[in-house]
């Protein structure tokens, strides 16, 4: 038998022995004084012992399931710059939303494998370092916002390169069996006076991967950015017009070929199409079994259920009686004043 308490089991014992001490109190004063019934506290110290071991939580050992292991280090580069907000994505939404579809996506395709988010606007930024934990991933691309507006003074698409080189080069150290793939998502937009750095530092370290564009030739216009929840209302403009993002198709390329990794441009009309994993991943049948324990907590839950219901029953016997009594109150024949005077 195994015990996985929900808080610690003295807590559970100073909370539930005032209850039953006062029951037993009760119960041996109405057996002093020769009142009945007194199985109605014996069924309500008896529910308080079921919530005691139902809070106890036992189990036994013997439940197994499946886990799997996966050999590989995913590192996701995400372009925060203001034109990822650019709106033609589907239509008129922001090309933020089809990174975060393409990066649960990701995740689903190499379940179990460690994460690492970088994002990077006029600096780079390590949101996340590696992790098995895909839902901080998640919560990392929900909340994360795109450079204030106000702050922006150009941008490169290459300033994420130490960042990623210098990530790459400690997951290569700490763990050298594992794969490393690398996904960047971006528009390749350059609006920094100069040319954007290189990536080819990071090739060495990188086994699979894709560089992932997004952004129409046509182009999108992009709302202001304040850094306090949101985009605001009003559209970035230029020279009295909305300022238009258009992707840049060529910048993405030389990227691709920077890390040794293919290039897809996105669309949220097409399905993304993801590299398979490297050779080290294992699948579910080589990774192994993980002993669980067993719950036995339902069975004292089934059990409360039926006493809970015995209780019901007995104060709905309890209120039909009364009211049954209350009636025959009521239609009982009452002497009239003159029956009184004839006696």
């Amino acid at each position: 038998m195994i015990l996985q308490p929900v808080l610690h089991p003295v807590l559970l014992v100073l909370l539930c022995a005032p209850v039953a001490f006062l029951l037993v109190r009760a119960m041996v004063k109405r057996s002093a004084r020769g009142e009945s019934p007194v199985w109605q506290l014996v069924l309500r110290l008896l529910m308080l012992l079921v919530v005691f071991v139902m809070l106890l939580r036992p189990g036994i050992p013997g439940g197994t399931s499946q886990t799997l292991a996966t050999d590989t280090d995913v590192v996701i580069v995400v372009d925060t710059t203001a034109s990822i907000v650019a709106e033609d994505w589907e239509g008129d939404r922001p090309r933020l939303d089809g990174v975060r579809a393409d990066v649960q996506a990701i995740v689903d395709e190499y379940p179990g494998a460690r994460f690492a988010l970088i994002s990077f606007d006029a600096s780079a930024q390590l949101r996340l370092p590696l992790t098995t934990d895909a839902t901080a991933l998640m919560s990392s691309l929900d909340v994360m916002r795109p450079e204030v507006t106000d702050q922006s003074r150009g941008s490169s698409i290459g300033i994420a390169n130490r960042m990623l080189a210098d990530t790459l080069s400690a997951a290569a150290k700490a763990a050298p069996d594992r794969s490393r793939m690398v996904f960047y998502l971006g528009d390749g937009e350059q609006t920094a006076s100069h040319d954007p750095e290189s990536f080819a530092s990071s090739a060495r370290y990188v086994d699979s991967g894709s560089v992932l564009g997004y952004g129409t030739a046509e182009g999108g216009p992009m709302k202001k950015t304040t850094g306090r929840g949101g985009e605001a209302g009003e559209y970035i403009e230029y020279q009295g017009e909305p300022a238009m993002s258009v992707i840049d198709e060529d910048n993405l390329r030389v990227i691709s070929e920077e890390l040794g990794i293919e290039y897809q441009s996105r669309s949220a009309d097409a399905a993304i199409e993801l590299p398979e994993a490297p050779t080290s991943t294992t699948d579910y049948s080589a990774s192994g079994e993980v002993g669980t324990v067993i719950e036995l907590y339902w069975i004292a839950a089934l059990l409360l259920v039926v006493l809970v219901g015995v209780e019901l029953a007995r104060a709905a016997m309890q209120v039909t009686r009364l009211r049954g009594l209350t009636v025959s109150a009521t239609r009982a024949p009452r002497p009239s004043p003159r029956d009184g005077g004839d006696r």
